[in-house]
C-alpha cells in the first residue's frame, strides 16, 4: 500500500504501473473515441528500446479552467452539475491544477469524485505552484478564488509536495498524470526568465517525476502550457509521456503547432492532450481569445468568414472546432471546459455529429484552415 508517508519520501522502486480499463460509453464507433486509458509503445530517443508508456485512451474530457471561476464566478451547484452533466454524457478524463481558482477547482473535482470507484475515471492536475493561506488574496483572473496565495517550486521536494497537497484536496487517493504547470515565455510572473524556472524543473521536477512513475505513484507527467518552445525543449533533455499543449492547436489558428509542434512530438511517440481547443471561448462566439480580452487583429473577421462557411454546409462552428482539434493523429484527447451541464453534453454530442468533407474542402481552399490539417474523415 501506498501510504503518504513514503510517498513523500521516497515512494516504492520498482512497483509496477497499474492499468485500469473502465467501461465508458464510446463517442462513436472508432477506437478514436474509446474509453478507458492505455499503455503505449514509445521509443525512447535516449534510450533506443521501446519503453511503455501511458496515455488516457478516451479522446474527450473536461478541462478545469471553468470549474476553478475563471473569467466569472461558478456557483458551486453550477459546477456540481456540470461535472455531473459531462460524467453522465460519457466523460471520464478530468483535467485540474492548484493554480486554477487557487485550488477550488481541485476541491469541486474531489467533491465530485470522491465517490466515484476509481478505476472509473482518469484525473490529472499539475504541479510548479505551492499554495498557502493568505488575508490578501492576490490579483489574477479567478473571480471569487480561495483564500490562498501562491509560490513556485519546480523541485524535486517541492513537485512532491504539490502532488501530496492535491490528493488532499481531491480526498482522492491517486493521481494518474502530472503536468508541470505554466513553465512558459507567456508566463507574466517569469517572462525572458522562464528558462531559469525551467533549468530548475529540468534538475528537480522532471527527473523526480520520471522516479515517482517509475515507482508507480503516477502514471505519465509532461508539460502544461501554452507555448511550443518549453515542449520542444523538455523532448531534448527528458523523458516525458505525454504534453498538455493549451490554445496552439485550434481551428483559428494551428499552424506554427502543426509544422513544429506535431512532428516533434510524433518522432518521440509522446500524445498531446489540446487544451483550450476554442480558444477560451472565442471560437463558441465569445469576444474573448485564450485568456485574455485582447483579440488578435483580423481574428474576429477570420471567424466570420469561417461561420460563413460553416453555416452554408450545415455546421456548427463549435462542433467543428472540436472535431477539428482532435484530428490530427498525436493528439490524444480534447478538453474543453464548461460550466454548465447541458454545454458539457453538447460538447460530447460534437464528437458524434458527421461533417461533410466539402465543409473542409472549402476551408483549405478559401485558405482559412492549412492545406496539410489534417480534418476529420
Amino acid at each position: 500500500m501506498i501510504t503518504r508517508r513514503n510517498f513523500l519520501s521516497t515512494g516504492i522502486k520498482g512497483a509496477a504501473v497499474a492499468a485500469i480499463a473502465p467501461v465508458l460509453p464510446a463517442f462513436n464507433g472508432s477506437d478514436k473515441f474509446s474509453g478507458g486509458d492505455k499503455i503505449k509503445e514509445h521509443e525512447s530517443a535516449e534510450k533506443g528500446p521501446l519503453i511503455k508508456k501511458y496515455q488516457p485512451e478516451q479522446s474527450f474530457g473536461l478541462g478545469g479552467v471553468a470549474i476553478g471561476n475563471a473569467f466569472r464566478p461558478t456557483t458551486d451547484r453550477q459546477a456540481q452539475e456540470a461535472m455531473e452533466g459531462a460524467w453522465a454524457a460519457g466523460v471520464r478524463y478530468f483535467d485540474t491544477s492548484p493554480w486554477y481558482g487557487l485550488g477550488l477547482s481541485e476541491r469541486r473535482f474531489g467533491h465530485f469524485l470522491h465517490n466515484k470507484k476509481r478505476e472509473e475515471y482518469v484525473i490529472s492536475t499539475k504541479v510548479g505552484r505551492l499554495l498557502k493561506p493568505a488575508k490578501e488574496i492576490p490579483d489574477t483572473m479567478w473571480q471569487e478564488p480561495s483564500p490562498f496565495d501562491y509560490e513556485y517550486d519546480y523541485s524535486a521536494s517541492g513537485v512532491r509536495r504539490s502532488i501530496e497537497d492535491s490528493l488532499q484536496r481531491m480526498g482522492i487517493e491517486s493521481i494518474d498524470i502530472v503536468f508541470i504547470h505554466d513553465l512558459s515565455p507567456d508566463n507574466e510572473d517569469m517572462g525572458s526568465r522562464w528558462t531559469e524556472y525551467f533549468k530548475t524543473a529540468r534538475e528537480g521536477a522532471m527527473p523526480e517525476l520520471t522516479k515517482m512513475r517509475e515507482e508507480g505513484l503516477i502514471k505519465g507527467w509532461g508539460l502544461g502550457v501554452n507555448t511550443i518552445e518549453p515542449i520542444l525543449q523538455t523532448l531534448e533533455v527528458a523523458d516525458p509521456d505525454i504534453f498538455l499543449s493549451a490554445t496552439k492547436y485550434s481551428l483559428i489558428e494551428h499552424e506554427d503547432a502543426l509544422n513544429r509542434l506535431l512532428p516533434a512530438c510524433g518522432k518521440r511517440n509522446v500524445p498531446i492532450i489540446s487544451g483550450a481547443p476554442l480558444n477560451s471561448g472565442f471560437l463558441a462566439g465569445i469576444d474573448r481569445y485564450n485568456y485574455s480580452r485582447d483579440i488578435p487583429a483580423g481574428f474576429k473577421e477570420k471567424r466570420e468568414r469561417i461561420k460563413g462557411i460553416a453555416k452554408k454546409h450545415g455546421v456548427d462552428l463549435r462542433t467543428a472546432a472540436l472535431q477539428f482539434a482532435a484530428a490530427p493523429p498525436e493528439i490524444s484527447a480534447v478538453i474543453p471546459g464548461t460550466r454548465s451541464a447541458q454545454q458539457a453534453k453538447d460538447n460530447v454530442q460534437s464528437m458524434k455529429v458527421k461533417i461533410p468533407a466539402d465543409f473542409w474542402a472549402e476551408l483549405k481552399k478559401q485558405k482559412l484552415i492549412a492545406g496539410n490539417a489534417p480534418v476529420p474523415v
